[in-house]
């Protein structure tokens, strides 16, 4: 798979981590399938990809709402990245991300910007073998409005100390690219799973 990048030079690369340089969203779905099903929950697939980027307590938040039920959210999370890190020897990266963060590192810096927790972000970066390669993670509780909005993205730039409008960002989540274009940014969209297949 070729990603095509914008013409110009950019100061930063910003990538998601889930489903952008982590091919993760599959075993993370798996996990969300176990903890639901629990509560006899359903949690369709569309579903779960079109709420990419959402941070998780946010997504245990909604559930309960939808479905009128109470799971206690810390609890929820905390069992639904376990089983997620479980998972991890079946962790692959993204190849046409993984091949421009190879190109790239050393020339640009690079930041992680995940609706996800510091420690799983980490840990799948560490089981890729790809942490050491990003100067600043932003992750969930960095932040007060997580993505659409584009505090995330902006938080990542100051970190760095280039414009936003300098920035490339990698995501492959709809919420993640509002975010990205909100802040100002050039955006290259990393298709879906069953997207890549096709390309």
């Amino acid at each position: 798979m070729e990603l095509k990048l914008p013409a110009g030079e950019f100061g930063a690369y910003l990538f998601d981590c889930d489903g952008t340089i982590a091919d993760s969203m599959p075993l993370h779905y798996i996990a969300w399938k176990a903890v639901f099903d629990e509560w006899n929950c359903e949690f369709p697939e569309d579903q779960f990809y079109s709420w990419g980027g959402r941070p998780v307590a946010e997504v245990i938040m909604a559930m309960n709402q939808m479905h009128g039920l109470h799971m206690p959210v810390e609890e929820t999370r905390r069992r639904k990245e376990q089983m997620y890190l479980d998972r991890l020897a079946d962790l692959k990266p993204v190849p046409g991300v993984l091949e421009h963060i190879e190109a790239s590192y050393g020339r640009v810096p690079f930041a992680v910007v995940s609706g996800g927790t510091r420690d799983v972000v980490e840990a799948s970066l560490d089981a890729l073998g790809l942490l050491d390669r990003f100067e600043t993670l932003v992750c969930m509780g960095d932040y007060k409005k997580g993505k659409p909005d584009p505090e995330p993205f902006l938080l990542a730039a100051e970190r760095l100390g280039v414009r936003p409008d300098a920035c490339l960002v990698f995501e492959d989540g709809d919420a993640g690219v509002q975010a990205a274009e909100a802040a100002g940014m050039a955006v290259v969209k990393v298709p879906l799973p069953w997207e890549r297949a096709t390309l």
